[in-house]
Protein backbone atom coordinates (compact mmCIF):
# COMPACT_ATOMS: atom_id res chain seq x y z
CA UNK A 1 0.00 0.00 0.00
CA UNK A 2 2.75 2.16 0.77
CA UNK A 3 6.01 2.72 -1.08
CA UNK A 4 8.99 2.24 1.37
CA UNK A 5 11.43 5.09 1.54
CA UNK A 6 14.45 4.89 -0.63
CA UNK A 7 16.11 8.45 0.20
CA UNK A 8 18.53 9.23 3.39
CA UNK A 9 16.41 11.65 5.68
CA UNK A 10 17.34 15.43 5.47
CA UNK A 11 17.92 15.19 8.82
CA UNK A 12 20.75 13.02 8.90
CA UNK A 13 24.13 14.70 8.52
CA UNK A 14 26.53 13.23 5.65
CA UNK A 15 29.31 11.64 7.12
CA UNK A 16 27.92 10.72 10.24
CA UNK A 17 26.15 7.53 11.98
CA UNK A 18 24.08 8.05 15.45
CA UNK A 19 26.80 6.64 17.20
CA UNK A 20 28.99 9.68 16.91
CA UNK A 21 26.35 11.83 18.75
CA UNK A 22 26.80 11.67 22.56
CA UNK A 23 23.42 10.42 23.84
CA UNK A 24 22.48 10.19 27.44
CA UNK A 25 20.62 7.49 29.03
CA UNK A 26 17.06 8.37 30.24
CA UNK A 27 17.83 7.72 34.00
CA UNK A 28 21.09 10.78 32.98
CA UNK A 29 18.10 12.92 31.62
CA UNK A 30 16.07 12.92 34.69
CA UNK A 31 19.25 13.42 37.38
CA UNK A 32 19.66 16.34 35.47
CA UNK A 33 16.17 17.41 35.65
CA UNK A 34 15.79 16.37 39.55
CA UNK A 35 18.95 17.92 40.38
CA UNK A 36 18.26 21.65 38.47
CA UNK A 37 14.56 21.50 39.87
CA UNK A 38 16.29 20.79 43.53
CA UNK A 39 19.03 23.37 43.13
CA UNK A 40 16.08 25.90 42.25
CA UNK A 41 14.78 25.04 45.15
CA UNK A 42 17.86 25.88 47.57
CA UNK A 43 17.85 29.06 45.63
CA UNK A 44 14.22 29.91 46.24
CA UNK A 45 14.56 28.32 49.99
CA UNK A 46 17.57 30.16 50.72
CA UNK A 47 15.68 33.75 49.49
CA UNK A 48 13.30 32.98 52.25
CA UNK A 49 15.80 31.85 55.03
CA UNK A 50 17.40 35.56 54.24
CA UNK A 51 13.71 36.78 54.92
CA UNK A 52 12.56 34.93 57.44
CA UNK A 53 15.04 32.79 59.45
CA UNK A 54 14.24 29.44 60.70
CA UNK A 55 15.95 26.58 62.06
CA UNK A 56 13.45 24.32 60.21
CA UNK A 57 14.21 26.49 56.70
CA UNK A 58 18.21 26.01 57.54
CA UNK A 59 17.70 21.86 57.95
CA UNK A 60 15.26 21.53 54.63
CA UNK A 61 17.96 23.89 52.38
CA UNK A 62 21.15 21.58 54.34
CA UNK A 63 19.05 18.28 52.96
CA UNK A 64 18.44 20.42 49.74
CA UNK A 65 22.38 20.93 49.33
CA UNK A 66 23.40 17.22 49.89
CA UNK A 67 20.85 16.04 47.46
CA UNK A 68 21.91 19.01 44.31
CA UNK A 69 25.81 17.98 45.58
CA UNK A 70 24.69 13.86 44.80
CA UNK A 71 23.00 14.13 41.56
CA UNK A 72 25.22 16.65 40.35
CA UNK A 73 28.64 16.12 42.42
CA UNK A 74 29.35 18.74 43.57
CA UNK A 75 28.95 21.45 46.00
CA UNK A 76 25.52 23.83 44.42
CA UNK A 77 26.03 27.56 44.03
CA UNK A 78 24.18 29.53 47.06
CA UNK A 79 22.57 32.67 47.16
CA UNK A 80 22.90 34.63 50.80
CA UNK A 81 21.21 38.08 49.08
CA UNK A 82 18.17 39.16 50.56
CA UNK A 83 15.51 41.48 49.06
CA UNK A 84 13.79 43.88 51.27
CA UNK A 85 11.24 42.66 53.42
CA UNK A 86 7.78 42.71 52.16
CA UNK A 87 4.84 40.44 52.72
CA UNK A 88 3.74 39.42 49.15
CA UNK A 89 7.26 38.87 48.14
CA UNK A 90 7.65 36.02 50.95
CA UNK A 91 4.09 34.32 50.20
CA UNK A 92 5.23 34.90 46.26
CA UNK A 93 8.50 32.85 47.01
CA UNK A 94 6.80 30.12 49.09
CA UNK A 95 4.47 29.61 46.04
CA UNK A 96 7.44 29.50 43.76
CA UNK A 97 9.14 26.84 46.35
CA UNK A 98 5.52 24.73 46.57
CA UNK A 99 5.95 24.66 42.86
CA UNK A 100 9.50 23.53 42.22
CA UNK A 101 8.68 21.10 44.89
CA UNK A 102 6.35 19.62 43.23
CA UNK A 103 7.98 19.40 39.76
CA UNK A 104 10.77 17.57 42.04
CA UNK A 105 8.33 14.94 43.10
CA UNK A 106 7.49 14.33 39.95
CA UNK A 107 10.85 13.74 38.52
CA UNK A 108 12.15 11.92 42.14
CA UNK A 109 9.02 9.70 41.29
CA UNK A 110 9.93 8.82 37.81
CA UNK A 111 13.34 7.69 38.85
CA UNK A 112 12.22 6.26 41.65
CA UNK A 113 14.87 8.43 43.85
CA UNK A 114 13.03 8.00 47.53
CA UNK A 115 15.19 9.80 49.20
CA UNK A 116 14.60 12.93 46.74
CA UNK A 117 10.83 11.89 46.75
CA UNK A 118 10.33 12.47 50.14
CA UNK A 119 12.57 15.59 50.50
CA UNK A 120 10.29 17.49 47.99
CA UNK A 121 6.99 15.88 49.35
CA UNK A 122 7.81 17.76 52.73
CA UNK A 123 8.98 21.11 51.15
CA UNK A 124 5.38 21.00 49.63
CA UNK A 125 4.43 20.56 52.86
CA UNK A 126 6.16 22.55 54.30
CA UNK A 127 5.60 25.68 51.89
CA UNK A 128 1.71 24.66 51.21
CA UNK A 129 0.68 26.83 54.32
CA UNK A 130 2.98 29.60 53.94
CA UNK A 131 2.15 29.86 50.26
CA UNK A 132 -1.28 31.04 51.24
CA UNK A 133 -1.38 34.68 51.28
CA UNK A 134 -3.28 36.01 54.00
CA UNK A 135 -6.18 38.31 55.18
CA UNK A 136 -5.49 41.60 56.61
CA UNK A 137 -7.37 42.38 59.67
CA UNK A 138 -10.12 45.08 59.17
CA UNK A 139 -10.60 46.97 62.64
Amino acid sequence: MYEPIRTKSVHTMAGTTPSDFPHRSREEELDIQLAGHLAALLAVTDEIRALAPSADLDAAAERLAGQVARLRGGSPVRSWEAAAVQEPHLVALHQRAHALAGRALVVAASRADTAAAILAAEQMDAHASAAEPRELATH
